[in-house]
């Protein structure tokens, strides 16, 4: 699975057209072992069977059976972690992903799948490069949601041993220096080569301490500003085991950087910028499509909502018995879902922020805007959002 496959996962079952049929969606944490997820799951299935309406009893146990068996018989010997959604009735659906990374062990029954915990996987670990390098060799390495995803790797000739015979060991030592030079800038040249295009926006350098600070100090001012981290390793070290430390790196990086993130949001709301803050506002925003960039904190709870089933007016907290716009009845809303399902169909960028206080004083959740509605500002000709990776950088500067 690697990002681009998971954008359209997760593009695709934001859009999935809604029936009145029940979608199960089911995540698995395999890693935590067969005992501990069957726990879970068994008791929330349980839970599950004694609220559903009967007219949806035959659909659930169907959607439900294909769940099962896939959990029997179809899980790769390196999955971490499962997403399963599965819904039977008039229009059947079915689809499986898995990950090289944990999730949480969970079942949810709604009329759409719920994508929350996808796009929290995707924000923390997304795609960057890996530059391990030796006394030896150095290697580069894709990784793409957890998974190397392609690899390149040079060899290093060795050098013939001719001190005493045809070299001084001072020549033989000129001659060491000046492969090495030539192998690093070798390694800098590919690295310029596959950051260029914009498709990797990190790296981290891996392996010999001393070879890796080298590699440091020989990289241009526009590499250095995308690295990363540094991980030490010893040669008996695996590939598996490099690429394990760096997720954790890489993992508390991206959390740095969205709390970057965070104070942009919030130095706009101080100066009714581009920004809006709080459940109601930013619903409102990503249904009208203005949201450029959407944070979420990762325990943030929503309020209570409900969905008009006729013309889809949204309303939180109460609902009244008829829709004021339609004369719809309405249904029980996710509203955390619901603002991640329209962020993921429109294609917006989605930060889920840990341990954020300043998140958490707002609301747990708010986005920064593209533009405002007339209603929210008297300015005329405002000026276009930065892209995110523009405002990243400008919040770095």
């Amino acid at each position: 699975m690697d990002l681009e496959q998971l954008n359209v996962h997760l593009r695709n079952l934001a859009v999935l057209n809604e029936t009145d049929d029940p979608m199960i969606s089911c995540y698995v944490n395999i890693e935590a072992g067969r005992s501990s997820y069957r726990s879970v799951i068994d008791s929330r299935i349980r839970d599950i069977r004694k609220s559903l309406q009967p007219k949806n009893s035959q659909e659930f146990e169907d959607a439900l059976s294909r769940i099962e068996a896939f959990l029997f018989s179809s899980i790769h010997q390196n999955a971490l972690g499962l997403a399963v959604f599965s819904r039977a009735g008039e229009h059947p659906f079915f689809r499986a992903l898995q990950f090289r990374l944990s999730l949480p062990s969970l079942i949810e029954v709604d009329s759409v799948p719920h994508i929350y915990e996808l796009v929290k996987l995707k924000d923390t670990y997304h795609r960057y490069i890996v530059l391990i390098s030796t006394e030896t060799f150095a290697r580069i390495i894709e990784v793409n949601v957890g998974e190397v995803t392609k690899q390149l790797w040079t060899e290093r000739p060795q050098v013939r041993q001719r001190i005493g015979r045809e070299w001084t060991k001072d020549h033989y030592q000129n001659h060491r220096r000046d492969r090495t030079q030539k192998f690093i800038n070798e390694k800098v040249g590919i690295l310029n080569r596959l950051m260029a295009n914009g498709v990797y926006g990190h790296l981290i350098l891996a392996g010999n301490p001393r070879v890796i600070a080298r590699m440091r100090d020989n990289l241009p001012k526009h590499l250095l500003q995308r690295l990363v981290d540094e991980i030490p390793t010893s040669g008996n070290d695996s590939v598996k085991d490099i690429v394990n430390a760096t997720l954790t790196s890489f993992a508390e990086f991206e959390q740095s950087e969205s709390l970057e993130t965070a104070a942009l949001l919030m130095a706009e709301l101080r100066t009714s910028g581009l920004a809006v803050a709080g459940t109601d506002a930013t619903l409102t925003a990503v249904t009208r499509g203005q949201v450029d960039i959407l944070l979420m904190s990762d325990s943030y709870e929503a309020p209570d909502g409900w969905k008009c089933s006729g013309c889809g007016f949204l309303c939180l907290n109460s609902a009244p018995q008829e829709c004021l716009q339609c004369g719809g009845t309405f249904q029980k809303l996710d509203v955390k879902e619901e603002i991640i399902r329209v962020s993921q169909s429109v294609g917006n960028t989605v930060e889920v922020i840990r341990n954020s206080d300043v998140l958490s004083n707002i609301g747990g959740v708010g986005c920064l805007l593209r533009y405002l509605a007339p209603e929210q500002s008297t300015m005329q000709d405002l000026p276009p959002r930065l892209p995110p990776e523009k405002i990243l950088n400008t919040v770095n500067i």
